[in-house]
């Protein structure tokens, strides 16, 4: 009976509604065009360095940063459908919150519910994406890093973590940065009289930062090997100063808090803000370093939310903890379990069951529902009209749609963009918001250019709304998702 011990009935719990929390039904923008590129990626046994994908930028350079995610989602996808890859995501994501709760004292209450609270912050950029294999990436790294206090040796899972991460995602900036801050922090906790136990000499200290510098060095390095060499050092800078993606993609802008999905977290935000200045137990040099700059980059981009909650979950759970009179360190908490009687193990183990019983009930829903989530986020009757009549081309088509079209119509048909905006740059993605919301006589000059015979748009579309009283342009399908407008034969 001991499995069944509440404690840890509760644990199971957590990590199920955590994995009930993230196996959602697929609905990211840019997996359509994941799965084309892991696809060709198998079929042709080569990765792609030039843009392959699009008539305005066809040939171009192109740095596909998440090959071996793409190879990991087609893998997915081929052997198991969408309900695989929402299950393995699922788990992606309830790991990375798991390790999350590891870290945080209090466990398993406090700890879980202020884990639970986090994810909540944290769900809405949840998905079917690399982005949450940065995620898991990050989350254990932090774990390494924290733990390395107690055993030194940790640090050098560092850089063959970072070797993994840049050819997956170019979110390994973001671990190399944690690193440089741990280390940074570490300064100023020796400065400010924070110490560690096991590094209380002068000696232990120095061993430490010159472990951490070297751990950096190597970490940089390693990123030289990926399919795309130093280019990888330069281009996660190049897409933090992208105005546009900032302006037009709403992961890159700043939260939008009068958003109800946004609420959970600035709950968070405030509760870190506010509680340490409560609570009896003072924040590290470290932690305010770590946190202050997470918060930073959360408030800036909706895309740094859940790599904050990282941070912030381990800090709001100690300060809690030690608010309530608890021991404030990472240890779980030691105290006299009650006897577990029959009655007890009995209704722990209803309750797992109906949760279990819950779970596969909600893996079946999203399977069920996927074709529905796809037809509601995407043009699919459209796509369905343009393999049938085969409109001619070149096409102008959504930024939120080049993805399901290079799944869906590639090769015969080329897009005008998709979601790769690294690809197409600052000032295209201004010419194409000048196009389509009929900016001066831009769209004109771009029709010119690229010969567009073809538009494929939302109904409330401004540009479409001009095309429509034009009559060299006429409408040849029409639906709640899209507009198929074609320009007459001269």
């Amino acid at each position: 009976m001991g499995l069944l011990q509440t404690r840890r009935v509760f644990v199971a719990i957590l990590a199920l509604g955590l994995f009930g929390m993230g196996a959602r039904n697929v609905n990211d923008p840019d997996v359509w065009w994941h799965l084309r590129t892991g696809q060709l990626i198998v079929q042709n046994h080569a990765l792609f360095h030039a843009d392959p994908y699009s008539f305005t930028k066809f040939g171009a350079p192109w740095i596909d940063h998440e090959w071996l995610s793409q190879l990991l989602i087609f893998g997915v996808y081929k052997s198991a459908g969408w309900s695989g890859l929402s299950v393995v995501f699922g788990v992606v994501i309830a790991t990375a919150f798991m390790v999350v709760f590891y870290r945080s004292p209090g466990r398993p209450y406090i700890a879980g519910v202020i884990t639970l609270l986090g994810a909540f912050a944290s769900a809405p950029s949840w998905g079917v994406r690399p982005q949450m294999l940065t995620l898991l990436l990050a989350s254990i790294l932090l774990l390494i890093l924290e733990r390395s206090y107690e055993r030194p040796r940790l640090l050098w899972l560092a850089p063959p973590l970072m070797l993994l991460w840049v050819n997956l995602h170019a979110g390994y900036a973001v671990g190399i940065a944690l690193i440089v801050l741990f280390l940074l922090g570490d300064a100023l906790d020796v400065a400010f009289g924070f110490g560690e136990p096991n590094l209380s000499d002068k000696s232990a200290r120095a061993g430490r930062f010159r472990t951490l510098a070297v751990v950096i060095v190597a970490s940089a390095a390693v990123v030289m090997f990926n399919p795309y060499g130093p280019a990888m050092y330069a281009y996660p800078l190049e897409t933090l100063r992208s105005r546009a993606m900032q302006s037009y993609i709403g992961e890159w802008a700043s939260p939008d808090f009068h958003q109800l999905r946004y609420a959970p977290a600035l709950a968070m935000i405030l509760a870190t803000l506010l509680l340490p200045a409560l609570s009896p137990r003072r924040l590290r040099p470290r932690e305010l370093l770590l946190l202050s700059v997470t918060t930073y980059a959360a408030l800036r981009s909706v895309r740094h939310i859940p790599i904050y909650l990282l941070i912030a979950i381990p800090i709001l759970s100690a300060t809690v903890h030690a608010g309530l009179g608890e021991r404030a360190h990472a240890k779980p908490v030691k105290t006299k379990q009650l006897p577990m009687t029959v009655a007890k193990a009995s209704f722990n183990a209803f309750l797992l069951t109906g949760f279990l019983v819950f779970l596969l009930a909600r893996v079946r829903f999203v399977h069920n529902h996927q074709l529905e989530t796809e037809a509601k986020n995407f043009p699919a009757a459209a796509v369905s009209f343009i393999q049938a009549h085969h409109p001619p081309g070149p096409m102008l088509n959504h930024y939120n749609w080049g993805g399901y079209f290079i799944w869906k119509l590639y090769p015969d048909y080329r897009v005008y963009i998709d979601g790769r905006a690294d690809l197409y740059g600052d000032a295209f993605m201004n010419d194409f918001a000048a196009v389509y919301y009929l900016k001066g006589d831009a769209w004109q000059s771009t029709f010119a250019r690229w010969g567009i015979q073809t538009v494929v748009l939302p109904p409330d579309a401004p540009l479409v709304t001009a095309l429509r009283a034009l009559p060299s342009w006429e409408i040849i399908y029409c639906g709640q998702q899209a507009v198929v407008l074609t320009r007459k034969p001269v």
